[in-house]
Formats: structure tokens, C-alpha cells, sequence
């Protein structure tokens, strides 16, 4: 048997511009000559509990906005030296924001970690883990502006089926809680012809849908002087063939425009879904938040949106406990959520990020009573997202079959993924149905919602001799490839195949959708 090669896992902790840059770290692992762990069976069967997958080399990509963000870093390191101290060779490289954030300080906490990034400068963790592995010392390396942008970098994409294409990084907002501006720096816009040459080449590689990714994704286009960019920018997506669903995230209410919402509407590929981030209902907070808007803009921005795109899903985040929150601003918060109909909220109980200037406010919220309002804040949303996603049962909707949004499908004979409002949707599939038949991550079933809960639905209609069609797209078949690759590569990993020589291929597209996906 030949001699196996250096694997690597990749943990990503945080938001979706992690999950993002981790594709990015991933795709440079590869060019270098690493191999994900899953793919060589051998070395992945001795995982451990300690998150390493059985790898060689893992990378922790971190985010500093969550909660004890630091706390979870240094528990999952001293969990990984265990491991380290059995596996000779063994490297372990932290990046991401908290590694931007801390610096030099992770190496002197978790001495054993072999090399540390920051967000500015993913392109040189090859070339850390390799000095770090030769001069037998961590490589620490730091960069205080963007370095290259990651879009620009090899990528190896989790999803055959839909992609993640960043339009700009950093931020220019100066919201009190937020280190993200600190960290990724101000913002940098992308050129529209670079995203859509990116969409086109990710499309043409199987992908049905993309979300464009930025911490502000309206104030795209003030790097170059065109407000209106972000607008234009989602028309043009209309024009991709073969991508049938856009989305973004996440837009901020004080540069949200009626030509975006305009573009929403009238681009036939857009989805009837919005993250809109409210972080408070109430104006007083809001001011010390340093959020350019007050609730009752916020409220008219949803209301322009469901006027012209009335199926739309509208999703948010909100902070309970921030500094000097009293009773009264939370029921103003409340007020806001009753009213604003969310079909879910990411909900967040304040706690201080170092170097903002909400932490060094006075009047922290006592513990006890944030946790009150956290659970009367969670309690009401899960009243009104059942509600709203009672009004989805009876409705044929088009889901887009995901490989893990549900855990339990193979038992109840049901496939999970996203409607085109993004609501999270299991599928029964017909006692039937050959196993050959099934539809593949990345085929389209349309179906007849038949129960609903908080969040999720659950569309039965085929069980009960109703409703049921799959259209077998060339998403699945990108899927069904890159299964059929996995399968090789493990092969000859393991060294029980020939290395198969590459053939060239000829790709053909395939014409846009006209219209929609039918609800």
C-alpha cells in the first residue's frame, strides 16, 4: 500500500463569512498537496472526541462576536494537545477573527499550536504550516490591512449545489458591540464584473444557488462610487444562466433602498427571503448601539417589502440585555417582533466583546433579568414563526434538496432542504420510489406542506397520495460526480486503484429559468 497522504479538517466557528473563508483555507490545502481526512478512510477512522476528525493537520477558523468566544477556543485546544501528544506530526493552525484579535497571545496560552492567521492574510497558512513544521517552532503571522482578497484564492467548496460569492469585506459601520470592523478592517468592494464572473464559474460548475456574502451587502458599490450597485448587482444575477436562486446576507435597515427592494421583486431569481437585523426595538438602545435607524424606519422597510413581494420570509437578529436595557425598552423590543411577523430570529443575549465601546458601558443588565427576557423574547417568536408557518400548510412549495439539514430523514423515509423562501422543509418520498429514483442533493421536489412546527415544515403529500415531482437537475449530477471523485480519490489513497489519468471535458449551460419556482 502506497504511503497515505497529509490530511486536514477544517472547524469553522462563527458566522457565514467564516464558512466562506474556510472554503478559501481549504482550497489552498488542496493546491498544496493536502487531502481532506474524509477522504482517506484510514486516517479518518481515528477520530477522537476532541474534533479532529482522525486529521493531520486542524485548522480552527474562529469568530469573536459569540458569546465566551475565547473560552471555546482555548477548551477545543486542550482537548486537540491530548490528541497531538499521541500522533506524531500532528500541526494545529488557529485563524479567523479571534486569532486577528489575540495574536502572539493563543501561542502563549496553547503553546502546542503550530501556527496562528488573521483575516487579512488566509493566502499564507501553507506556507506557516511548512515553517512552522521545519524550524520545529509556531509561525504566527499577522497582517493589519487586507493582503488579498479571499475571493481571489483557491476555493474548495462544501456544497456542489450552491455557493457562497463574497462581495466585500470589512465594514464601515461603528456599531458598539461589533469588534467585526476592528477585525476585517474597513470595507473593500469587490468590481460587479469580478462577482459575476465568480457566479458564472461557480454555476458552470453545478450550482443552482449562490448567496452573495459582505457584512453590509447594501453599502456595496460606495467603494467605487455607485449607490445604486448592490441593486444593479442582483438584476444582473437574473441574467446568469442556469442560477435559479439568489439570496444575500446580511443588509443593514439604514442604507436598505426601495431599488433594492425594487430589484427583489422584479428579478425572477431572487428568493422571497430577507435577513433584516433589527438588534432592538427600542430607539434608546438603538442610539447607544449606534444603529442609524429607529424602529418605526425599520418596521416601514418590512412593510415596502411584503407589499411588493408578498410571499417574502423575513428573518432577523436581536440583542437582549445590552447595557442600560430597561423593561420598558425590551417591551419595546417585543412591540417590534409582535408587529413584524419574523418567521425566525436569531436571538443573542448581550455579553462584552474587549475593545468595544459597549463594554465599558455602565448599567450591565444583571444576569438573572436578561435571562428572563431572553426566554419571554424566545417564547414569543416561537409563538409567531408556528404561526406564520401554519399559514405554509395546503401550499406546494419547491425545495432544494440539502445533504444535511435533517438528521433523521433516513428513518422517516423523508429528504430535508430549502423552499424558495428558505424555510426549512422535510419531504416525504413515495413508499414506492426506487432507491435509484431518490432525489439527489441538489435535484428539486415540489411538494405539499402538510404540518408545520416553529421551525421547520413537513410536506407529506406524497405519503398521502398527493403531490409529488422531482426534477433531477445538473446541481445533483455535480453532486453525484463529486461523490463518484470522493470515492476514487479514497480508492487510491488507500492505494487499491490506478490514479486515474484526467480527460478534458466540455461543459455546455444550460438556458435561465423564466419564471420563479412555483409555490
Amino acid at each position: 500500500m502506497s504511503e497515505l497522504p497529509i490530511t486536514y479538517a477544517i472547524r469553522t466557528l462563527g458566522c457565514q463569512m467564516n464558512v466562506h473563508d474556510s472554503e478559501r483555507l481549504a482550497g489552498l490545502l488542496d493546491a498544496a498537496g493536502y487531502v481532506p481526512v474524509a477522504q482517506v478512510p484510514d486516517k479518518a477512522a481515528r477520530a477522537t472526541l476532541a474534533g479532529d476528525e482522525g486529521a493531520d493537520i486542524v485548522i480552527l477558523n474562529t469568530c469573536s462576536v459569540r458569546e465566551n468566544a475565547a473560552n471555546k477556543l482555548f477548551g477545543n485546544l486542550g482537548q486537540l494537545a491530548s490528541v497531538k501528544r499521541d500522533r506524531p506530526g500532528m500541526q494545529i493552525a488557529v485563524g479567523g477573527c479571534l486569532a486577528q484579535q489575540m495574536r502572539d497571545g493563543i501561542v502563549e496560552k496553547a503553546p502546542w499550536v503550530d501556527a496562528v492567521l488573521g483575516t487579512h492574510n488566509l493566502d499564507v497558512l501553507p506556507a506557516l504550516l511548512e515553517r512552522a513544521r521545519h524550524n520545529h517552532e509556531a509561525a504566527v503571522e499577522i497582517e493589519e490591512s487586507l493582503k488579498v482578497f479571499p475571493s481571489t484564492l483557491p476555493t474548495h467548496r462544501e456544497s456542489a449545489y450552491a455557493a457562497w460569492v463574497s462581495i466585500s469585506v470589512g465594514c464601515n459601520n461603528t456599531c458598539t458591540f461589533c469588534i467585526v470592523p476592528h477585525l476585517r478592517g474597513k470595507e473593500r468592494d469587490r468590481r460587479p464584473g469580478d462577482v459575476l464572473n465568480e457566479v458564472n464559474a461557480v454555476v458552470s460548475e453545478g450550482a443552482l444557488e449562490v448567496t452573495l456574502l459582505g457584512q453590509n451587502v447594501n453599502s456595496y458599490g460606495v467603494g467605487f462610487g455607485d449607490r445604486q450597485a448592490f441593486a444593479k448587482l442582483l438584476r444582473a444575477c437574473g441574467e446568469v444562466p442556469g442560477l435559479e436562486r439568489v439570496r444575500f446576507t446580511s443588509p443593514h435597515p439604514a442604507a436598505f433602498s426601495d431599488e433594492v427592494i425594487a430589484a427583489m421583486a422584479e428579478t425572477h431569481n431572487v428568493m422571497p427571503s430577507l435577513h433584516m437585523p433589527l438588534q432592538s426595538g427600542s430607539d434608546s438602545i438603538l442610539r447607544k448601539m449606534r444603529r442609524s435607524y429607529r424602529s418605526e424606519k425599520f418596521l416601514g422597510i418590512l412593510e415596502r417589502v411584503r407589499d411588493q413581494i408578498p410571499d417574502a420570509a423575513i428573518t432577523t437578529d436581536i440583542i437582549v440585555g445590552f447595557p442600560g436595557e430597561t423593561e420598558e425598552d425590551f417591551q419595546a423590543t417585543l412591540d417590534v417582533v409582535e408587529k413584524s411577523r419574523f418567521s425566525s430570529a436569531f436571538t443573542f443575549i448581550y455579553s462584552p466583546r474587549p475593545g468595544t465601546p459597549a463594554a465599558d458601558m455602565e448599567e450591565q443588565v444583571p444576569e438573572a433579568v436578561v435571562a428572563d427576557r431572553y426566554r419571554r423574547l424566545s417564547a414569543l417568536q416561537d409563538r409567531i414563526s408556528e404561526e406564520e408557518n401554519r399559514k405554509q400548510v395546503g401550499r406546494a412549495v419547491e425545495v432544494l434538496v440539502s445533504e444535511s439539514e435533517g438528521r433523521k430523514d433516513r428513518a422517516t423515509h423523508r429528504v430535508s432542504g430549502r423552499a424558495a423562501d428558505n424555510r426549512l422543509v422535510h419531504v416525504a418520498l413515495p413508499d414506492t420510489l426506487p432507491e435509484a429514483e431518490r432525489p439527489r442533493p441538489g435535484d428539486m421536489v415540489r411538494a405539499v406542506v402538510t404540518h408545520a412546527a416553529p421551525y421547520h415544515l413537513v410536506a407529506d403529500s406524497a405519503s398521502e397520495g398527493g403531490l409529488f415531482e422531482v426534477r433531477r437537475t445538473r446541481s445533483g449530477d455535480a453532486w453525484q460526480a463529486r461523490e463518484r471523485r470522493t470515492a476514487e480519490l479514497t480508492a487510491e489513497a488507500e492505494g487499491r486503484a490506478p490514479v486515474a489519468i484526467g480527460m478534458p471535458s466540455i461543459r455546455t449551460s444550460l438556458p435561465v429559468a423564466s419564471s420563479r419556482p412555483a409555490d
